[in-house]
Formats: structure tokens, sequence, C-alpha cells
């Protein structure tokens, strides 16, 4: 990063000034490692001119959406940079989404083109979307073709089979066809502040995906405010980089931050035990973002074999509360600093972390870098509560979302006297540090008291024998709603429920104490790998109709 950032203005730039930047101060430095094949920062920046031509070649224009569908791939990397660099806006799309859901969003973002992989469970839900017209062009990654020579004989032996067979027309455009299509961009005229680099969706309290408008401007200030928040990082250090690019978190920290700082991506395609304990060793990570479940699956695997942890210097814990144990635990075992952060797809996502060195114990931490924070009465948000109440946890600042795409009803509702209503029930200490209770619409109102969620998983958590827990609230005849809690204990820890709710009797009151403890052998998990509440809900509710 130019040393200037460091202080002053934030700068509004085109995200695809951070890469050009970098190939030219870090050209030599590697910029990616994908299951140890290499690329340099140099190299990166020639793929990414060739493919942003090819992507003016297919029709992008200024404005027009692209969506990549693609896991953690240099492939996702090359293209979100080239569509930016052709004028284009990038449309986040999980891998994992169904062919319907796929055809909402590609309907709802009017994306034309698409990118995806060439591996079947992918290419087929898009098919049929390219059948039928509803898409302009799919360019399609090879899987063989992101694999050093090694490993591409070892996927043709083993897993040949798990290859797409791609309709050979014009629609289907293979990525190095794309490569090949033009060699130099057209530049592309940009507002930082207006045009939008990322459509990203999110369900919100609605539950109906609502695309998130951010602009470039949002991206690189939120870069800029998390690097101000780092120690110093040499250039070419590793960022493994296991969440998924496709979400806001790893877009920003793992990439775009690298990208900025001239770190190398170190990318891997999927959770696997195995094959994260093996990069660990081999590649020798400094900084490593992660959600609490990735940590804790960590912890867990730790304590009956040897992992390689030593090099991690710093960790950054986003996307859901971090448990004090499973911080306590991860850092006993790695020797590195595991810091909470806090943010939303809405605010590029990073709103607040702690700082490395100081954390407070059970707090998201302080605002990043001109970044205001206010706590505003749920029911009244025009009004702002004192210092140490509890309200909604708005906020205001150069990251804070354009709006929502075509949603104009639901983006005045969001935005109060321009800050940011979050969702969120939290305060702020006498030392400006924030503290989340937890989602309003997770609130149970029992017998007319309130029971937050997280302080009974807080709760839960404290019992040695607890690994993951999640509460919701259940319906109740006497008094309305009461909280229940599902509980996934450590490898080979056995409780009772009996046990634990005695356990429990010392940390919580009657009220919030749950009147139900089910015990599984997983918990449902979200695409990022969060605990699923919502999920769990869903069952209770097919439950009860059934």
């Amino acid at each position: 990063m130019n040393p200037a950032w460091r202080s002053g203005v934030i700068p509004a730039l085109p995200v695809d000034e951070l890469l050009t930047a970098a190939a030219a101060q870090f050209p030599d430095v590697w910029a990616m490692d994908f299951l140890g094949k290499r690329t340099s920062y140099a190299r990166l920046s020639r793929l990414v001119a060739r493919a942003a031509a090819g992507f003016q070649k297919l029709g992008v224009v200024r404005g027009a959406r692209v969506a990549l569908c693609l896991p953690n791939t240099p492939y996702y990397v090359i293209c979100y940079y080239a569509i930016l660099r052709a004028g284009g806006v990038v449309v986040n799309l999980s891998p994992l989404y169904t062919e319907s859901e796929i055809r909402y969003f590609l309907k709802d973002s009017g994306a034309r083109i698409a990118v995806t992989l060439d591996v079947d469970e992918l290419y087929a839900k898009f098919a049929p979307i390219v059948a039928d017209g509803s898409l302009n062009h799919l360019v399609i990654g090879s899987m063989l073709g992101i694999l050093d020579p090694l490993k591409r004989v070892g996927f043709w032996l083993t897993r040949r089979k798990s290859l797409a067979n791609i309709q050979v027309d014009s629609r289907h455009v293979p990525f190095q066809k794309l490569l090949t299509r033009g060699e130099v961009a057209r530049p592309v005229p940009c507002s930082p502040a207006t045009d939008i680099a990322v459509l990203q969706y999110t369900g919100g309290t609605t539950g109906i995906p609502k695309a998130v408008m951010l602009s470039h401007a949002n991206l690189v200030a939120n870069c800029v405010q998390v690097a101000r928040r780092l120690p110093d990082i040499p250039p070419g250090s590793g960022m493994l980089t296991l969440v998924p690019l496709f979400h806001v978190f790893a877009m920003t920290v793992a990439m775009n931050l690298s990208v900025m700082l001239g770190l190398e991506i170190i990318l891997l395609p999927r959770y696997d035990k195995t094959l994260l304990r093996k990069t660990l060793a081999r590649t020798k990570p400094v900084f490593f973002p992660g959600v609490p479940t990735i940590y804790a699956n960590i912890n867990e695997a730790a304590a009956q074999e040897k992992w390689e942890l030593s090099s991690i210097r710093f960790c950054v814990s986003g996307a859901a509360p971090l448990p004090a144990e499973i911080r306590a635990r991860f850092e006993q075992l790695s020797g590195c600093q595991l810091v909470e952060g806090y943010g939303l797809s809405e605010t590029s996502p990073v709103v607040a972390a702690n700082l490395f060195g100081a954390v407070r114990d059970g707090s998201i931490g302080l605002p990043v870098d001109e970044t205001i924070v206010e706590i505003r009465d749920i029911n009244d948000p025009a009004r702002i509560m004192a210092q140490g109440e509890l309200g909604e946890v708005c906020v205001r600042g150069p990251q804070v979302m354009v709006g929502y795409w075509n949603q104009p009803d639901e983006t005045a509702n969001v935005l109060v006297d321009g800050a940011l209503r979050t969702g969120d029930v939290g305060y702020i200490d006498p030392d400006g540090y924030i503290f989340l209770v937890d989602r309003i619409k997770d609130l149970i109102i029992s017998g007319g008291y309130k029971v937050y969620p997280r302080v009974v998983e807080e709760a839960l958590y404290k019992h040695p024998a607890v690994l993951e827990a999640v509460v919701i609230g259940i319906p109740d005849a006497k008094r309305g709603q009461v909280p229940k809690a599902f509980v996934r204990l450590q490898a080979n820890a056995q409780v009772t429920e009996e046990a634990l709710q005695n356990f429990l009797a010392t940390l919580l009151s009657p009220v919030e104490r749950p009147k139900k403890i089910e015990f599984r052998d997983s918990l449902p998990k979200t695409i990022i790998g969060k605990l699923s509440r919502k999920e769990l809900v869903a069952e209770e509710l097919a439950g009860k109709s059934a």
C-alpha cells in the first residue's frame, strides 16, 4: 500500500487500479497460489488486461453486469478485475445456488454474461439457462488449465468424470478463447463514488434477496480502512484464503486488501481438513482471515494431530460472533493474534474491529477510520440513545453502500438521516468499544422479557464439552416463546442435558435458560460456514406444521 494512504483522506479510486499499482510496485512478487501453481503480479496484470479486452468483445460496456459463479480459483481473481477494467459490474453468485436461484439472480441483476467452471455440478445449472437464451454468453474456465502438470494428471486419472461435456457454439466461450479475443481493453471512464463495482446479494431482514450496490469508492475505502488497522505486513506474505471470494468478507479482506498490499493470495477452493493442513505446512501464511467455525474445526483437529500453525501472525474473524473460548484456544495453538471484526454486505463489509494486541473480550472493537457508529432507539430510529444504552447499531462512513439495486423503498427504509440501520442490537462503552447483543429479528420475547440468543450461546460455549451451539425461539403456550438450544459436542465428549442445564443455571436467569437442549452430530451452516439459525427455525416450523 502507498504509505501516504496510512493517513489523510481516503482516496476514491477505481478498484482495478489497486492491481495496476501492485503490478507496477511488485511485478515479481507472487500474487496467487492455487494448489501449488503460482502467478506473479506482473503476469496477473497481463491476464487481466487480456480478459478485459475479451469481455469488451463479448459486449461488456460501462455498467453492464457480469455474474461470477466460481469457487476460489484464479479465474475468480482474473475475471473480477477484468470485468471492472472493462467497465462492467461484478455480480457475485454462490456456486451452491440452485438453477432456479441462479435464474432469479441473473434476471434481477440483468446480467447477460456469466463465468463458471467446466465441472458438471456447476455447468449443469447453466446449460439450460444458456439453451433458452437467458444468457448471451457463458465463459467457462477449465479446471485442468489452472492445475500444475502433476496435479493435472492426478485430476484426469481420478476425477475426469466430474468434468462437463461442454456444448460448442457461440454462446459458450472457453476462458482461453476469451483471452485471445482482444489484446488491449478500451479505456472506460469511471466515477468511483457513483459507479457500481459489485452487486452483492443479501437476504436482509425480509428474507427476500436484495442486491447491495457497492461502488468503487466504497470498496477501495474499506481496503484502506482495514489496512490502517493492521500492523505492517511485508509484500509477498501469504494470505490464506479459505472463505469464498464471492462473499463480501473475503472479497475485501482476502483479495482486494492482498492486492493493495502486494500479498500472495493462497487460494483454497473448499474446506477440506487434509488439504488445509497440507497447505498451511506448505505455504506458511502470515494472515488467515476466517469465520468462527473454521477456527473451531482447526481447534478440534489439532487436539488429535499436529498442525503447523506457527507462521500465522494475524487472523481476523468475521461474518459471525466469535466465542471467547474458540479465540483463546486457537491463539494458544498458533501463537497468533485472532481479533474479531464486524461488518455486513451493506458496508463493504468492515465497520469495526478489535486492535491487534488490545482485544477487548466480548467486543467487536472500535470503528475503523472515518466511520461513525450510532446507537439508535429500536422503536424510534430518529432518536439516538445515550452512551451505554441498548439500541440498534447504525453506521455512517465512506464504505456504506449506494443503496439496493432497483429497490428505492428498501433503501429508504434502511437509511435514516444518512445512517445505515444494521438490524443489530448493541451498545457502546465509555471507551468507544462496540458490544453486540443480538440481531433484532432473532430477539426472543418470553413472557414479556427479552432473551438474546447470543447471550445464551456464549454461556453454552463456556462448557468444555460444547463445540458448537445455536439458540432459537420456539412457540410456547404460556410464555409466547422460549429458547431452545442445539448443541454439537467436542469429539469424544459426553454431557447430559440435565448436567448442561445445571451448568447454565449458574450463568443465566431462569427466563434465559433453554426449555430444551437438542444434541446433534452436526449443525447446519451457511455457504461460508456460519452456523445457520434460519435453517433451524425452518425445521422447527416444519415440524410444528407436520
